[in-house]
């Protein structure tokens, strides 16, 4: 799964993006700063196994402080949209064609109001971040669209003439959008006038169907950035507000980048998603420094983090429903084939069975699944069980792996 940063140009994408991954990326106060799309790793919290089963975990995927396992996640920073992008206009194109692979999005707002449509710095508080959530929403529906209409009258020959299903063709026609044929009909039922023949849908219904569709395959966070601005509180609240439905974390992503520059060079003691930091290193900062320290310290009172942490976790275990299982090789000692223990976390979406987990581990798991063994219980489970967040499993396969 991959989540992609979006929004404006000039809002704090990159910014946002750098503070969760420590890459290096181009930051600018200039529209377009972006151009090819940044990629890097996050990390996400899960609460680890390791205490509940009285071991000291040898983690290799993952690392595991205090008993939470730090999971990595992949995170995508495109360029900076503008009005019209699905015409073409600015980096438009290319900004959309760079969301084919995201399965979730992160919209990173000005919630201060500094930044106009097109991304130029503004007068604090005169525009609207209401409108730059829509304007996004619209950018990304109307691209949609553009998709199918290219191919609208082959999917309408093909249902008439060639009585092919419907679903399938759309499904087709989406597949490079990382959109599934759930997601298609997630989206038909979710509205009634869409529960006719595909071919007999008006314009209308394709937006319909359209909308629902990107809520279906393409969820998203909205992170209302520079909290740090007296203008962002009250806005905050009419986001959230204008979009009960999506889940809005106040964020800044200037505070956490900061935090964690220092907290790498051993300046302070600080953990992405902390409601504190502890300085460490005091006599080494100018007063400069220590005044910006003291405003963040400040802005983790009001607002009790960063909010950078929360978005990306939100994204990933709200929104994707990702849960963790710790697969191992002997049930029993919870270790792999060279004693490693509780050695990875796998990060899958909530309702995967215990085989989907094994070809997700490797091709030759699934393909020879024979049964798996709940690490807990010791029972043995079939390849149809459900899996819930946390469980320790251990695979055993006809083809000779063994997870």
């Amino acid at each position: 799964m991959i989540a992609g940063l979006v929004g404006k140009t000039h809002v704090g994408k990159t910014t946002f993006f750098c503070a969760s991954t420590l890459a290096p990326a181009k930051i600018g106060a200039v529209p377009f700063t972006t151009i090819e799309p940044n990629q890097g790793i996050a990390n996400i919290r899960v609460k680890c196994v390791c205490k509940e089963m009285g071991v000291e975990d040898t983690p290799r995927n993952s690392a595991c402080i205090d008993g939470i396992r730090w999971v990595p996640v992949r995170l995508v920073d495109v360029a900076g949209l503008v009005p019209d992008a699905h015409k073409g206009r600015g980096l438009g194109n290319k900004f959309l064609d760079d969301l084919r692979q995201a399965d979730g999005f992160i919209q990173v707002v000005d919630a201060s109001g500094s930044t106009d449509a097109n991304g130029n710095a503004c007068q604090p508080g005169t525009r609207d971040p209401v409108e730059d959530v829509r304007f996004l929403e619209y950018e990304i529906t109307m691209w949609m669209i553009g998709i199918l209409k290219k191919d609208w009258d082959r999917i309408v020959k093909g249902i008439r003439q060639l009585k092919e299903d419907g679903v399938a063709l759309l499904t087709e026609r989406l597949t490079g959008l990382m959109i599934s044929r759930r997601h298609v009909l997630d989206a038909i039922n979710a509205k009634d006038e869409l529960k006719k023949r595909i071919d007999d849908w008006t314009e209308e219904d394709l937006k319909i169907f359209v909308e629902e569709l990107r809520r279906a395959s393409k969820p998203m966070v909205i992170a209302a950035n520079k909290i740090d601005m007296r203008q962002a509180e009250e806005n905050i609240e009419r986001l959230r507000l204008e979009f009960r439905e999506r889940t809005v974390i106040p964020c800044s992503a200037e505070a956490e980048l900061a935090l964690r520059l220092a907290a790498k060079k051993g300046i302070i003691s600080y953990s992405p998603g902390d409601s504190e930091f502890r300085v460490l290193r005091d006599a080494e900062l100018n007063e400069k420094q220590k005044e910006g320290l003291r405003k963040i310290r400040d802005l983790l009172g009001k607002w009790g983090s960063t909010g950078v942490q929360d978005a990306i976790e939100s994204i990933y275990k709200k929104e994707l429903k990702m849960i963790s299982v710790f697969p191992v090789e002997d049930a029993n000692k919870l270790t792999d084939h060279k004693g490693n223990i509780l050695p990875d976390v796998v990060l899958v979406q909530d309702g995967t069975t215990v085989r989907g987990l094994a070809y997700k581990i490797h091709s030759d798991l699934g393909e020879g699944f024979m049964y798996a063994i709940d690490a807990r219980t010791g029972q043995k489970i079939g390849e149809n069980y459900r899996l819930k967040d946390r469980d320790i499993i251990k695979i055993v396969s006809a083809k000779g792996m063994r997870s």
